[in-house]
């Protein structure tokens, strides 16, 4: 668990959430938010590489969605890179 941990969208909020409706963006950012609590072990959560770390997939509501993220522990940093809403 880490204090030290931020996270962000990769290239911006307009380019990744741009459209989606409140809700999807709402979970989306309380998942980063759990992501940063666990610091380096998010490098093993979602979809992914076996050995972790890379860009890794997250599915929410059930499937309905997901999003991609990497975890950069050198710069103790959760990057939400895309969102796929499937509605």
């Amino acid at each position: 668990m880490s204090d030290n941990w931020t996270w962000d969208y990769d290239p911006d909020a307009e380019h990744v959430v741009g459209g989606l409706p409140h809700e999807v963006v709402a979970e989306v950012e309380r998942l980063a938010e759990q992501l940063t609590v666990l610091g380096s072990d998010a490098v093993d959560v979602g979809r992914g590489n076996p050995h972790g770390g890379g860009l890794r997939t997250q599915d929410i509501f059930g499937g309905r969605g997901f999003f991609m993220f990497m975890a950069l522990e050198r710069l103790e940093l959760v990057v939400i890179t895309r969102i796929t809403w499937l509605g």
